[in-house]
């Protein structure tokens, strides 16, 4: 019986590893995945031994003030390893803690797979030599990362992007639009703050804010809200109360609403480019800490932060990150980009970036690479 472990630190992580772990089970019913995720990951069959609700972290600052937790988290992974025994483990993104993790089974003898790599490409090309060091496959989502690692020496290929074959509505429009509320000659908007915790007190009253603006310039708008599952209802319907804004929070059934929405106004991470591969635009936000905003400025080496700019090689979305990311900028860019003249655009620029992914087949591809590692252990 093949054992997997695996490890995803936040909500976009256990999507892709809950993608994984189904495929994994199609192909062999006997294996056993377990590790940190979330309702995804559980949904897929996979044992969530560690939750993602209560470990997600962002920034450098922040991850400081989380090192006890994250320490604590690492042992209980070592003390897994010992006992289950696992045939391979496999990260999916949060590098930050992956990457010890990744060392500890290195040190044990555990063949390790890095499926959504380090971003050596954005940080420092130097990082994909440490990660050469400590895995037996890095499985590249993006066809530029590839050519990082197989220069630094990492056993490389490139499978394509998962998100291709999980971005799928699963509604027709007129069914999607029913479900979303989406009335008839109105403009749908999505406030999407992000998937932590911290994100969302950062995020969501410039994010609304701005909405409030947005609609008065604009009175046939309407806003929804997709709720992150690591996300307390509560703490999102106590926001939108205080802002005084009428916001539907939608549950499920993501890549449906993207299909109709008109436009999002995005914290910056997976969740735009989802939206970017239903079609849908958005605004990419970001604030953080004045120490994190500097220390990022230090260390990234790439103009824009959005996924989609970034795969397309230029900007094709606004950003608006740090001090230009205010309620009145927010809701002038997002009157701009809801103009029927900027559409055409837009759904070239959209089309053009999802061509740039490669082909679908990225998890079942990643799903024979795991199972082919974890084989050769046993």
């Amino acid at each position: 019986m093949v054992k997997i472990l695996i490890s995803a630190g936040e909500a976009s992580g256990d999507i892709h590893a809950a993608a994984i772990t189904a495929a994994i089970k199609s192909m062999d019913s006997e294996a056993q995945v377990f590790g940190m995720g979330g309702d995804a990951l559980r949904a897929a069959g996979g044992e969530v031994l560690f939750d993602i609700k209560d470990h997600g972290v962002m920034g450098f600052v922040e991850v400081i003030r989380k090192l006890p937790d994250l320490f604590r988290l690492r042992s209980n992974f070592a003390r897994v390893m010992d006992e289950r025994k696992p045939d391979c483990l496999v990260i999916v993104d949060y590098p930050g803690f992956n990457m010890k993790l990744a060392k500890l089974a290195h040190d044990k003898g555990i063949p390790v797979v890095s499926y959504i790599a380090p971003s050596a490409w954005a940080w420092n090309k130097g990082r994909a030599k440490s990660v050469a060091k400590l895995v037996d496959k890095v499985a590249c989502i993006f066809p530029f990362e590839y050519d990082v690692y197989k220069e630094a020496g990492a056993p490389v290929e490139f499978v394509g992007h998962p998100l291709l074959d999980i971005v799928k509505p699963a509604m027709t429009r007129e069914e999607a639009a029913a479900w979303a509320g989406k009335e008839p000659g109105k403009k749908l908007v999505l406030i999407m703050p992000g998937s932590r915790l911290m994100e969302i007190e950062k995020m969501l009253p410039t994010l609304l804010a701005g909405a409030r603006l947005l609609q008065k310039q604009m009175p046939e708008v309407q806003f929804a809200m997709p709720r992150a599952g690591t996300i307390p209802l509560e703490l999102l319907q106590s926001k939108i109360k205080e802002s005084g804004l009428e916001v539907k929070i939608t549950e499920g059934h993501n890549y449906d609403l993207f299909s109709v929405a008109d436009l999002a106004l995005a914290t910056s991470g997976t969740v735009t480019l989802e939206a970017a591969l239903c079609g849908l635009p958005s605004v990419i936000v970001y604030r953080t800490s004045a120490l994190n905003a500097f220390i990022a400025r230090l260390v990234i080496n790439i103009p824009n932060i959005g996924l989609p700019n970034i795969v397309a090689g230029r900007q094709i979305l606004p950003e608006l990150l740090q001090e230009d990311f205010t309620p009145v900028k927010l809701a002038g860019t997002a009157a701009e980009l809801l103009n029927p003249e900027r559409r055409p655009q837009l759904d070239a620029d959209l089309a053009y970036m999802k061509r740039r992914l490669g082909e679908p087949g990225a998890v079942e591809r990643v799903a024979q690479l795991i199972l082919r590692i974890a084989e050769e252990k046993k």
